[in-house]
């Protein structure tokens, strides 16, 4: 019932060429909807951020002078994400460039069975269509407001919108059952009693029997003749 949403911002596009992971943001879902826990890093790159990069994402080295290296928040990125499956948009850039860094320091790549990718579900469901996180966003009346640069947090509470959208979450999420301390965490769904009512009995009129014996006249084997 678990799964993680996660999302990076790199130096560029190649991670086997020695582009680099800046920034990691993740946050859990539980039952498809966010429980309010985050995971969020700045990491310095260990090498130069071209200016197309910052171009994109706003960050340049100075910005993550003081930052930790990603070999110092490995362990705690592993944690929270746990052995859940982890969502990402276009998962296999994400997944790439994370398993590169994680080899650096030589661990176990995370399982590409873990990976869920809303870009491919997205394509699934609109064929042929703009498929871009802002273009989701806009299909479905997110507010894109905040987004002037990427940002791997705002991203995530973004694509988090997004895949419940998808999934149709808000809906799978609801239960009339606590039958967990996640789902206490979560809000609730309360049900106001029907109490006593009246039955209304509703007789049609003449005229309407009338032409209901003629529509059923033109029929085939009709079963209200049965």
């Amino acid at each position: 019932m678990r799964a993680v949403l996660f999302d990076t911002e790199t130096t560029g596009l190649e991670p086997l060429k020695g582009d680099r992971v800046i920034e990691v943001a993740a946050l859990e879902l539980f039952n498809d909807l966010p429980t309010g826990e985050t995971f969020h890093r700045l990491i310095h790159p260990e090498r130069d951020i071209p200016a197309e990069a910052t171009r994109v994402h706003g960050m340049t080295l100075d910005d993550l002078a003081t930052a930790p290296r990603f070999a110092e928040i490995a362990d705690d990125m592993l944690a929270f994400f746990g052995d859940a499956p982890l969502v990402a948009h276009n998962a296999v850039f994400d997944f790439g460039f994370l398993n590169a860094e994680l080899a650096r320091l030589k661990r176990p790549a995370l399982a590409p069975a873990r990976m869920i990718d809303t870009l491919a579900m997205a394509k699934a469901r609109f064929p042929g269509m703009p498929n871009s996180l802002d273009a989701l966003c806009r299909r479905f009346s997110i507010d894109l407001s905040a987004r002037t640069t990427h940002n791997a947090l705002l991203d995530c509470k973004l694509l988090a919108e997004v895949y419940i959208e998808l999934t149709g979450g808000r809906q799978r999420g609801l239960s009339l059952v606590d039958d967990s301390s996640k789902q206490a965490a979560m809000p609730a769904v309360h049900y106001a009693p029907l109490g006593a009512r009246t039955p209304r009995l509703i007789v049609p009129a003449a005229e309407e029997l009338t032409a209901h014996a003629a529509f059923v006249a033109k029929l085939k084997d009709p079963v209200w003749n049965g």
